[in-house]
Order: C-alpha cells, then structure tokens, then sequence
C-alpha cells in the first residue's frame, strides 16, 4: 500500500530535480549519483513533524533483496532530518529501485550487523568511509526490507 498524504519536495534542488526524472522515467534516468555513475535508490518517507512525505536518494546497497540506508549526511555533525522520519515512521516507508515504488519496513541496525552492512556500503560508495573520519557521531545504518518478505 503506497503512503498517502502530501508530497513535499526537497528545499534542495538537485534533489527534487533527481527524484522528479527518476521517477518520471520510471528510474531509467536519473538513477546515479550525479557523474559518479555509482547506482542509487529513492525512498520516501513520512515527515516526523510535518507529516508531510518526503523522499531522498541514496546509495543503492542492496543485498539478498534488503537495502541499506546509510545517514551519513557527508559527514557532517547532525544526523540528516529522515534520519528521524525513519525512526518515527519505520513501517511507513516505500523504496524505488527501478520502475515501481514498494513497501518497506526500516530498522535500524548496530553491533555485528551494522558492521556487516557499512562494510557493504562503504564498498558500493568508499567515501562513507570518509565521511566516518569526518564526525565524532556514529553513522546510523537503516536496513530496509520489502514488507511481507
């Protein structure tokens, strides 16, 4: 069931103009990190304040049919803001990795688990391991699986 409600886009226009051609082109275009030509994903979720549904690319991190979500926001000192939506709203999420949107279930991930899937990540995208040297937070790893799977 896909999440209802208002869409607002991001403030940010390379990210508003990237999901817009991703999913116009049903993810044939606008499916890589700008000139890298490393593959990303688009998820939506729902505001945790606003409530209002938000979506984002990220890296695509997949394995066995689950995806990872990293927020590493570059780096930086704060967590990025869906970083919170994810841990409000965990099974009101929809994930697009190629034509159609389906529902996802997110939950974050730490210990042994979390190290397999930043290895994971770090090895589809190496300045995640870049971005860690960057900040004194630990980086928050989502793992998002199909819901009913």
């Amino acid at each position: 069931m896909p999440i209802e409600g208002e869409y607002e886009p991001s403030p940010s226009e390379w990210v508003r103009d990237q999901v817009e051609e991703y999913e116009r082109s049903g993810g044939t275009r606008a499916n890589t990190l700008r000139d890298t030509g490393l593959p990303i994903i688009i998820f939506a979720t729902r505001g945790n304040r606003s409530g209002k549904i938000r979506k984002t690319p990220v890296m695509r991190v997949e394995h066995e049919g689950e995806y990872a979500l990293v927020a590493s926001k570059g780096g930086a000192p704060k967590n990025p803001e869906w970083y919170y939506n994810l841990l409000a709203h965990p099974d009101d999420v929809e994930l697009q990795d190629g034509p159609e949107p389906f529902a996802v279930v997110v939950r974050q991930v730490s210990g042994d688990e979390r190290a397999t899937w930043w290895k994971r990540s770090v090895d589809v995208f190496p300045p995640y391991g870049e971005y860690e040297t960057k900040t004194t937070r630990p980086i928050p790893v989502f793992v998002a699986r199909r819901k009913g799977s």
